[in-house]
């Protein structure tokens, strides 16, 4: 994988101030998995200017050395990363009767507490069949842009609960009107209610869950990877 200068350079030092990068990003409050996701993702393209500031004082480097004086092109995502978000056909999919249109059931589950660790997008596991005029009436949404998923957590109780399936709308990525989406987090896909937050400057959004066992936090835009806005859910009673 080609990284540029500055990831470089923090790979370097990450080693020399013999540490790693889950206690690394722990040091400056974020996620265990927030640098790796830096360095080998592409996310951020770039370090938030208040991170980069603590983390050249945990180095103890100049914070010039993980400045990027360009933004990089964001990293080609995966083949199982682009069919979860909508960018390509579902791996599985079957020919559906007259009226009905497919929607895939992805093999990951949505967090909706502190997140799940996984590398990756599984493939699809099953395959729903939702009316044409449901498609494009209730959910006011296209079927190629639709994916089916499952809550894992309490974050969201009692809204949502573990075990919940969600459908997302992976063409809706910007949180106006706020709403129930679900992210990459750094560590897993999670399910939240994002809001942005007006006249912030760089954009930033608060990210809320419904339990209030759990605190709400901010995040600049740049830093959140959008998945899709939650439009609808299924619960076994």
């Amino acid at each position: 994988m080609d990284l540029d200068p500055v990831r470089i350079r923090l790979l370097q030092l990450i080693q020399d101030g013999d540490t790693d990068l889950k206690h690394a990003s722990l040091a400056v409050g974020r996620n265990a998995a927030y640098l790796h996701q830096f360095i080998f993702r592409g996310t951020p393209k770039v370090l938030p200017e208040d991170l980069r500031s603590a983390l050249a004082a945990f180095l103890h480097v100049d914070e010039n050395e993980l400045r990027h004086a360009v933004i990089p092109p964001r990293k080609a995502r995966s083949a199982d990363a682009s069919s979860v978000r909508g960018d390509e056909a579902p791996a599985r999919s079957r020919k559906a009767p007259d009226g009905f249109s497919p929607v895939s059931e992805v093999d990951v589950r949505a967090s909706a507490g502190h997140g799940v660790i996984n590398d990756g997008f599984e493939e699809t596991k099953e395959t729903w069949l939702f009316p044409e005029p449901v498609i494009r009436h209730e959910f006011r949404a296209k079927a190629s842009d639709l994916r089916m998923i499952t809550i894992d957590g309490d974050s969201m109780e009692p809204l949502l609960a573990s075990g919940d399936r969600i459908l997302i709308d992976t063409s809706q990525k910007v949180p106006v009107p706020p709403g129930i989406f679900v992210i990459w987090d750094g560590m897993g896909l999670v399910a939240k209610r994002v809001e942005h937050i007006p006249h912030s400057d760089p954009p930033q959004v608060i990210i809320r869950s419904v339990n209030p066992e759990y605190q709400a936090y901010e995040r600049t835009a740049e830093e959140v990877n959008i998945v899709g806005r939650v439009i609808w859910t299924a619960r076994r009673l």
